[in-house]
């Protein structure tokens, strides 16, 4: 019988789990609302709970004994080896918690499981699940890159997460493209994040609209109404040739392709997964990125290089965090 997991992936607004089959991949899988509000106490009641619910499902069908452990994707800095999560970002009164031993306290005690907990970085989690599921299947080394709210990465090493001697490896939102730059994130100019994290789009969005002479299609796509502004919506209106959001889309992936061009000369990384709501953009980021890596990179550098959506949307996590326990 093929050894099964439950993976889960916390974030500040939703909890989403799963029964993963090592070979099988997903056999069901749970969405809640993160209770934020709550704190750490309330949100480790609430993992104990829908693990407690899922174990219970899988043993109705699978052998107990084939179950490798609660593997858990967590925002912020993870230390895997002690299982302590530092200064989550969207989960307010967090600080340093050491969070794989109150799961599985809470475990115990509540809901009488005594499973080994994994824990890890939510982007690191999402890299390994498609190293093992999705679109890194083929590749020894890649970048997985995230673009959504933020921007996030993981690095896979000879098929293994490198985590770094902190646990903090893969932070690509914090490669700095622009130092001179009036963009802010966590208070570090010129960030990555802070030009093509869904805020920065917009808000170069909004300045390319305001400083257009023919002005911009987008407006029908947002009700005329700039505060709802989305990236989406820019989508939409690039792909139906408006000219602001097409020059918008070719900025952003170029901002991309300076930034992966860095890891290139530093790591001899060569592959790049994309993933995030932002990668839905697809070729409209994905060309520009291309060109921009190359064009920042020496020729000796260039081959090899690919930059590929990932496969396992919004699921990457949970089938990363899964994998955490099949070693």
């Amino acid at each position: 019988m093929s050894r099964w997991a439950i993976g889960l992936d916390l974030g500040g607004t939703a909890i989403k789990a799963a029964i993963v089959g090592e070979k099988s991949g997903i056999v069901t899988d749970r969405t809640i609302p993160t209770d934020t509000a709550s704190g750490p106490a309330g949100i480790v009641a609430q993992l104990a709970k829908i693990i407690a619910d899922l174990y219970r499902v899988a043993s109705q069908a699978l052998d107990s004994a084939d179950c490798a452990g609660i593997g858990l994707g967590a925002p912020g800095a993870v230390n895997a080896d002690t299982g302590t999560l530092s200064y989550p970002p969207n989960l307010p009164g967090w600080t340093i918690v050491p969070l794989r031993e109150n799961l599985q306290d809470c475990l115990r005690q509540e809901e009488h499981l005594s499973i080994p907990v994994f824990i890890d970085n939510d982007a690191n989690a999402a890299a390994l699940g498609e190293a093992v599921y999705g679109a890194g299947r083929d590749f020894r080394d890649f970048l997985m890159v995230t673009l959504g709210t933020g921007v996030g990465g993981g690095i896979i090493l000879n098929r293994k997460l490198y985590r770094g001697a902190h646990g903090t490896a893969g932070e690509v939102g914090f490669l700095i493209v622009d130092f001179e730059g009036s963009s802010l994130h966590a208070g570090i100019r010129g960030t990555l994040e802070s030009l093509i994290g869904k805020k920065g789009i917009v808000a170069l969005a909004r300045r390319m609209i305001d400083a257009s002479p023919s002005g911009s299609s987008v407006g029908k796509f947002c009700g005329n109404d700039y505060t709802k502004l989305s990236p989406r919506h820019l989508e939409h209106a690039a792909k139906e040739g408006d000219e602001v959001s097409l020059a918008l889309w070719n900025r952003v992936g170029s901002i991309l392709g300076v930034g992966l061009a860095n890891v290139v000369s530093l790591m001899d990384i060569r592959k790049f997964v994309i993933g995030g709501g932002i990668s839905a953009a697809g070729n409209l980021i994905f060309h520009p990125a291309l060109d921009h890596l190359r064009d920042s990179t020496l020729l000796s550098m260039h081959e090899g290089v690919e930059l590929v959506p990932a496969l396992l949307g919004n699921k990457a996590g949970i089938y990363g965090a899964a994998a955490l326990c099949f070693g």
